[in-house]
């Protein structure tokens, strides 16, 4: 299931922006393939990023894994209940699995509709 009202980085990151806040996870696809999360490294209200920079990263059972920021800008919240649940992530990726909250700067860019990151999922998948 990919949410039509959401963006999406190639590298697996949702984004959903209202007004200046951008909220970011990762997506159903990304949890499935790293299997059960066991830690999340986020950054700290505060920092900031570029598009594409790394901004934390997630380890399961399976693997670790960098995670990307979608959007420029400023991290205003971060989801701090993933420090002690991380599995939140797994269940719900779009809900309370969400990550943190960025104010952007400038409009987001190279982002995919739910229809071009599914092209991108059914590349990898084969």
């Amino acid at each position: 299931m990919i949410p039509k009202d959401l963006l999406y980085a190639k590298s697996h990151e949702w984004c959903m922006v209202e007004g200046e806040i951008a909220t970011v996870g990762i997506t159903q696809f990304a949890q499935e393939q790293l299997g059960d999360l066991t830690f999340i490294e986020l950054p700290e209200v505060g920092d900031t990023f570029e598009a594409g920079s790394e901004m934390g990263s997630v380890e399961s059972v399976k693997a670790a894994s960098e995670i990307y920021a979608p959007v420029t800008g400023e991290v205003v919240e971060v989801n701090t209940e993933l420090e002690d649940a991380p599995e939140n992530v797994n269940e719900e990726p779009y809900g309370s699995g969400w990550m943190l909250k960025f104010k952007i700067k400038g409009a987001p860019e190279g982002l995919l509709n739910a229809e071009g990151y599914t092209a991108v999922i059914d590349s990898e998948s084969h």
